[in-house]
């Protein structure tokens, strides 16, 4: 029951991502991702499965999160190409909006499997290492990393050709101190989430 709730969080965050991160987003002097918004907490939630539930359902869940995503680029696109009705006049908007999504998406998923795929083969290094213990160090260690390589390979794909060689450094290095502003900010999160987890097990056990 938890497992199925901690993905079925982890599947949303990921498809809105992938919905929003055709807008950017100006704060002060860095340009953003609207998709920063949502798929820094996808790491959250896979520490959390690593952590209590192992590598192999881990990896599950990150293939269903690949499937799902695969599945609504494929409605999305079957939802443009069908006729609109004579008297809906929002069809070019509906394109300017969702058109950009089968690029964004091709992004986010190469730079989600190598990413996700690099934490919790990290995540679990770093638990052998510590001999489980300090969790804040693996969560951080494995998620800065797989975020570094997350943002340069989505912001490459996803904007190259379309925006100024400049603009998408100056997206790559913002992006990437926002989101281990977030992984540090989430930290005590993982030890919530965990702690809740590990107790609803105690429980189902005892009853």
């Amino acid at each position: 029951m938890m497992l199925a709730i901690l993905a079925s969080f982890f599947v949303s965050l990921l498809i809105v991502s992938n919905i929003i991160a055709g807008k950017l987003l100006q704060i002060g002097d860095w340009v953003l991702p609207a998709g920063i918004l949502a798929y820094p907490l996808t790491f959250l939630i896979s520490d959390t499965i690593a952590e209590v539930y192992g590598r192999k359902t881990t990896t599950r869940i990150i293939w269903v999160g690949f499937a799902t995503s695969l599945l609504m680029v494929l409605i999305i696109y079957m939802a443009r190409i069908f006729p609109a009705a004579p008297f809906w006049e929002n069809q070019e908007a509906f394109d300017l909006i969702l058109g950009s999504v089968p690029r964004i998406v091709l992004a986010s998923m190469v730079a989600y499997l190598v990413s996700q795929y690099h934490d919790v083969i990290a995540f679990h290094f770093w638990k052998n290492f510590t001999n489980g213990r300090y969790l804040w160090l693996r969560n951080n260690a494995s998620t800065m990393m797989s975020q570094a390589v997350d943002t340069v390979l989505f912001v490459t794909i996803a904007f190259a050709g379309t925006l100024d060689f400049s603009v998408i450094i100056n997206m790559i290095l913002t992006q990437y101190v926002v989101k281990i502003l977030i992984a540090i900010v989430d930290t005590p999160l993982v030890y919530v989430l965990v702690s809740q987890v590990r107790r609803y097990q105690v429980k189902l056990a005892d009853n």
